[in-house]
């Protein structure tokens, strides 16, 4: 009789499957293809920028936090400086985003958005809004945040171990 671990069961040789653990593997990978089917609507709706920068969840951060240092913003997502930065200069550009001083750190300056940025955010936001209100429709909302929060504990989980890495 198989358990409900890893390894090969003794009498037949048969790789012993970890149910709990493929309904994990699934639901990675089920959310890995929704969020690559995400990217594809943000590029086409002007939520996610051609080249796969999060405009909308960069201006979101600095919505909701305020001020911000590119490494700070890095720090937040699976990404490179180097990467939120190209993304800070490029909503800079636009008259977004500005670059302020740090009064905690000379040579890190601060970014935050613009009244212009504040309200492009407003109307991404707003436009994110009336997409997923035509989602979801013969879901419940309990289980969607309930999903929302399993998939977040994951993720939290995900990125423990890649910090444990190499």
């Amino acid at each position: 009789m198989a358990s409900a671990r890893h390894g090969t069961d003794r009498t037949t040789g048969a790789p012993i499957v970890d149910s709990k653990a493929e309904a994990i593997t699934e639901l990675m990978l089920e959310v890995a293809q929704c969020f690559f089917r995400i990217r594809a609507l943000g590029q086409k709706t002007g939520l996610i920028t051609s080249w796969g920068g999060g405009a909308f969840g960069f201006m979101r951060s600095l919505a909701l936090l305020g001020p911000l240092t590119v490494p700070q913003i890095a720090q937040m997502r699976p990404t490179s400086r180097q990467r939120m930065q190209r993304l800070a200069d490029e909503l800079a550009a636009e008259g977004l985003v500005e670059f302020i001083d740090n009064p905690k750190h000379r040579r890190s300056k601060l970014v935050q958005l613009t009244r212009k940025g504040a309200v492009r955010y407003g109307e991404l936001n707003a436009q994110l809004i009336a997409i997923a209100s035509t989602m979801g429709v013969a879901l419940d909302e309990a289980d969607i945040r309930k999903t929302a929060g399993i998939v977040r504990q994951l993720s939290d989980d995900v990125k423990v171990r890649s910090e444990r890495l190499p």
